[in-house]
C-alpha cells in the first residue's frame, strides 16, 4: 500500500495509519501534534517537547517513526495540512448542538473523509482490484455488521450491469464458500478494522484454495491487509458519538462506486444492455 506523501491531504491519514504501531507514549505525542491546529512554522522543537512532556530527541524519534525526516519536515507537512480548506470541516457534535448544526457537522465530516480517502487511495491497487473482479469466475463478498451492509450495496450495483456477486455475513457460510473457491475466484473482504476474526478465518481458507483477495479496510497495518492481493484503503477521523465507521463507510462506498464504473467501462455495451434489462425488470413494481 502506498500513500502519496506529496499530497497535503494525505498527511493526517498518513499519521493516523501509523498510530497503532506506536507505543502509548509515542501515540499520545503524535495525536497531540495532529490535533495542534495553531502549530505554525515558528513552533520550535523545544515547545513541542515541553507541551508533550518528553525530551527533544523523543520528539525527533516520533517524527521519524511517522515517516518524516525530522521535526522540521513534519512541521511543514502539518502546517500545509492544517491550512487546507477541509481542515475545518470536522467538528465534534455536542449535546447542545441544534439539528441544523448536527447536519452541518455530519456532512462536513463525510466530505473530509472523501477528500482524504481520495488522497491516499492506491491507484495501482485500484487497477489490480478491477482486473481481478473483471476476470473472476466467482466473486464472493465477506463482511459482518456494518461491513456486510456495504457488501450488499456493492453486490446490488454489480448485479445491475450483469456482474454477479455472492454476499456472506455468517461465519459458517463464509467458510463453506471459501472451501469451494479456486484460483479463478475472488474474495472481496470488507472489514473496517481489518481484524474481524470471522472475516480473517474465511479469507485464510479462501487463500489456501488459491483464491485472490481484495481487502476493503481503514487500517493498512491490519492482518487482513497481509492476506490481500489488492488493498482499497479508506480513512476517516474518529468521533466519540459516531466513531470512524460512519464516515469511513461513505468513503468505502465511493471507492466501490469507482470500481463499479471501471468494471462497466471494460465492456460498456454489455453493461449498458444489462442495466437497461435490470431496470426494465423492476419497472412494474413502482407506483
Amino acid at each position: 500500500m502506498t500513500v502519496d506523501a506529496r499530497d497535503p491531504r494525505a498527511v493526517g491519514p498518513r499519521i493516523r495509519m501509523i498510530l497503532p504501531t506506536l507505543t502509548p507514549l509515542e501515540a499520545r505525542v503524535a495525536r497531540m501534534l495532529l490535533d495542534w491546529k495553531t502549530l505554525d512554522d515558528r513552533t520550535t522543537l523545544k515547545e513541542v517537547a515541553a507541551r508533550a512532556g518528553v525530551s527533544d530527541p523523543m520528539v525527533v524519534k516520533i517524527c521519524k517513526k511517522l515517516g518524516f525526516e525530522g521535526f522540521r519536515d513534519l512541521r511543514v507537512a502539518l502546517v500545509e495540512y492544517n491550512g487546507l480548506p477541509t481542515s475545518d470541516l470536522t467538528a465534534e457534535v455536542s449535546r447542545d448542538d441544534s439539528p441544523a448544526a448536527i447536519v452541518e457537522k455530519v456532512f462536513r465530516t463525510a466530505i473530509r473523509a472523501l477528500e482524504e480517502t481520495l488522497a491516499i487511495l492506491d491507484r495501482d491497487a485500484f487497477v489490480r482490484a478491477v482486473d481481478l473482479l473483471h476476470r473472476a469466475r466467482i466473486r464472493d463478498f465477506y463482511g459482518v455488521g456494518g461491513s456486510a451492509q456495504i457488501a450488499r450495496d456493492v453486490a446490488h450495483k454489480f448485479l445491475r450491469i450483469g456482474i454477479r456477486a455472492n454476499v456472506h455475513d455468517d461465519a459458517h457460510m463464509m467458510l463453506m464458500s471459501a472451501s469451494l473457491l479456486g484460483p479463478d475466484d475472488v474474495v472481496v473482504a470488507f472489514s473496517h478494522s481489518g481484524r474481524s476474526t470471522t472475516v480473517l478465518d474465511a479469507v485464510q481458507a479462501a487463500r489456501r484454495r488459491g483464491a485472490r483477495v481484495i481487502a476493503v479496510t481503514n487500517y493498512p497495518n491490519s492482518p487482513l491487509v497481509d492476506l490481500a492481493d489488492a488493498v482499497l484503503l479508506s480513512t476517516a477521523l474518529g468521533s466519540p458519538l459516531t466513531g470512524e465507521n460512519a464516515a469511513a463507510r461513505i468513503a468505502q462506498l465511493n471507492i466501490l462506486d469507482a470500481v463499479f464504473v471501471a468494471l462497466a467501462q471494460r465492456d460498456y455495451d454489455t453493461a449498458e444492455r444489462n442495466l437497461a434489462e435490470t431496470m426494465s425488470s423492476v419497472r412494474d413494481k413502482r407506483r
